[in-house]
């Protein structure tokens, strides 16, 4: 997510999902105000569509169930509303005919340079109040890189880093393992882009 613009006055709650049920574009919702959302750059969403389907295959057999960017997660104790690149469930209680998750368990952001220091910042204080959350993970769009905030007793988070692509992701709230190699599929952050034809290499 990035806020590219907002709406002038204070919006309710009530009156922010009313709005986006009429919206032809996403909005986030944080201390009365919305924010547009921008687009994703193809790595960007072809990680988030890896993990959607590595989550679906390997929760096959399981009550929970696996949602991407266009189901919200309302977070009622300090008024913000967000559309996570990944959100998955195992509550039985959820409505599914609701558009939005009332108890994750996991949320996964993949980030971006534009949205990164939001998601570690600010979003994820606001995720920390769900009590259902028991994972919160980061994922790297320019770099193998994942990130795991595990909620411990007391509601201590912990931080376990998985780098590069022999790198197998323990995601404890699910019980299984997800190799990075898979999260990022055929993606190659090696390649530079080529310089234009007599270009200055120092510029």
């Amino acid at each position: 997510m990035i806020a590219v613009t907002s709406h002038d006055g204070y919006i309710t709650p009530e009156e922010y999902l009313e709005l986006e049920r009429q919206s032809e574009i996403k909005h986030e919702y944080i201390d009365g105000q919305i924010y547009a959302m921008a687009g994703t750059t193809k790595a960007h969403n072809a990680i988030s569509i890896n993990l959607a389907m590595l989550f679906r295959e390997k929760l096959r057999n399981s009550t929970c169930q696996t949602f991407m960017a266009d189901v919200k997660v309302n977070v009622t104790e300090k008024k913000g509303v967000f559309y996570p690149d990944l959100v998955v469930t195992c509550n039985d209680d959820e409505d599914m005919n609701s558009y939005e998750v009332k108890f994750p368990k996991l949320i996964v952001e993949v980030l971006s340079p534009s949205t990164e220091q939001f998601d570690r910042g600010k979003k994820f204080r606001y995720y920390r109040t769900i009590p259902s959350l028991q994972e919160y993970i980061l994922v790297g769009c320019q770099e193998y890189l994942v990130e795991v905030f595990r909620r411990m007793e007391n509601n201590l988070w912990i931080l376990q880093t998985y780098e590069g692509l022999e790198a197998i992701a323990r995601v404890e709230s699910l019980a299984i393992d997800t190799p990075l190699s898979e999260i990022y599929g055929t993606l190659d952050f090696t390649k530079t882009e080529p310089k234009e034809e007599g270009s200055d290499p120092d510029r």
